[in-house]
This record gives structure tokens, sequence and C-alpha cells, in this order.
């Protein structure tokens, strides 16, 4: 048996992860191919470590801001490649408490720095919707009134509360699902703070074109979209709708 049964209802890229040559370690519990590590397999697992969505970026020494850290990939994927340091922000519990997981199991807690908060222009709550941590993984969770959630931090307070020095060098990724729109647009100041900014963009949940996110963007860094073909076909939305852009401060 490739795998438990339990793992076919828990994971959601089971049959994919094991066509990339992932396998599952029965005694111990975890997925893993060479020394990496998982809990549970994810479909963003294959989108970092096969797919390679973030080889474009060299975080080699660099400190990185992971936005939409779900269950720690990238920050893993970031950590692995040299990063100094990774600051990982997921705002969905079960996420979260699966990235404190993943991150143990790769022995990088001296690397990378949990976070269970949003990331928006101001202080608030993310209202977490009732949904899964496969459904979170495409859900744009907002600041709004409610009565849960987890809190809602800046760039600002992230910069500020780490202990990131001035003249740092930068790295910013954000996958959050409709977020990007409100950090670059509304709190740009912070942004641009960053050598380089990589995200996928979600216009789709966001209704909001790409080009409004690269105009603004173009006053201070040169970018491209760099999704390909398998990306989209993955994703299932056309470059309009959905995408990852890469720039670079000029």
């Amino acid at each position: 048996m490739l795998c438990p049964l339990r793992e076919l209802l828990k994971s959601d890229a089971v049959f994919e992860a094991i066509r990339w040559g992932w396998k599952y370690d029965h005694v111990h519990g975890y997925w893993f191919k060479g020394n990496v590590k998982f809990k549970h397999m994810r479909v963003s697992i294959i989108e970092v470590f096969d797919y390679e969505h973030y080889s474009f970026t060299n975080v080699k020494n660099k400190i990185v801001v992971d936005v939409g850290a779900y269950i720690g990939d990238s920050a893993i994927y970031f950590a692995l490649k040299g990063a100094k340091k990774v600051i990982a922000i997921e705002p969905h519990p079960s996420a979260f408490n699966e990235m404190l997981e993943n991150i143990r199991l790769n022995y990088l807690e001296d690397r990378i720095i949990p976070i269970n908060a949003g990331v928006s222009r101001n202080h608030g709550r993310i209202c977490i919707k009732n949904v899964n941590i496969v459904e979170t993984w495409s859900t744009y969770h907002r600041v709004d009134e409610c009565s849960d959630g987890v809190p809602s931090i800046t760039l600002s307070d992230v910069i500020n509360s780490y202990g990131i020095r001035r003249g740092a060098v930068l790295k910013l990724k954000m996958d959050c699902e409709g977020c990007e729109y409100d950090v670059i647009l509304n709190d740009y100041e912070h942004v641009k703070l960053f050598d380089e900014v990589y995200f996928e963009y979600h216009a789709y949940a966001t209704g909001v074109p790409v080009d409004v996110l690269l105009q603004k963007l173009s006053e201070d860094y040169k970018c491209e979209i760099v999704g390909d073909d398998e990306f989209y076909k993955w994703h299932g939305y056309s470059k309009k709708l959905l995408g990852l852009v890469r720039c670079v401060k000029i």
C-alpha cells in the first residue's frame, strides 16, 4: 500500500505526489522526498518543490517575509535554499498548526518564525471563514467585524518586531488569495522597502486587474509575469485572472 487510507482522505494531491516521487513513511507518519518531509501531502507542496514556482529568486543569506505561508511549504523551501530567516505568516489556524509540525519535521525552528495572523493595510481581525484546511488554500480571508478570527498585522509590524535591521536585504513573497491588492495599493511605503517582491495575484477574487498592481509597482520595480503553462493548467484560470509576478527593485 503506497499510503494509508486516512492520507487519501486527508491529503489533496496524493497521486500527483507519487507521480513526482514523493513517498510515505508508514513508521513515522509523514511524506518525504530526499531530506524534505511533510506531515500531509498538499497541492502547494508540489507547486513549490516540483514545479519550483519560486526558483526565480535567490534567497541565500536573505530575510524572507512569507505572507500566506499555508502549511509552511514555501517557508521550508526558502530556508532549505539558504535564507537567513523566514517570517512565515498564515491566518488559518489548522494550516498554521500543520506548518508548525512541518517546521519541526525539517528541524528548521531556528530559521523559520511562524506567525498566526493575516497581513493587511491596518490592524483589526482577519475573519476566518468556515472552510477547512484544503479550502483555505484558495480563500481570501478579509479584515471584518467578527468575534473570532486572528489578528491582522501590517508589514511595518513585521519589520519592526522581528529584528530586521535597516539595510538588510529583504524578500517579500505573497500568496494570500487577494490580500496582495490591499497591501500593495494601500501600504506601498512598506512594500517598497523590499529588494524583491514575488507574489501570486488573484484578480478573480478581487475584481481588480493585475495591471493596477503592476502600475503601482513600476514606480520602484521592474516586474514580469513568470507563471508558465503548467501553472495555468494546474489552477484552471487564465492569465487575466491569476498568475505569478516577480518584481526586482530598480
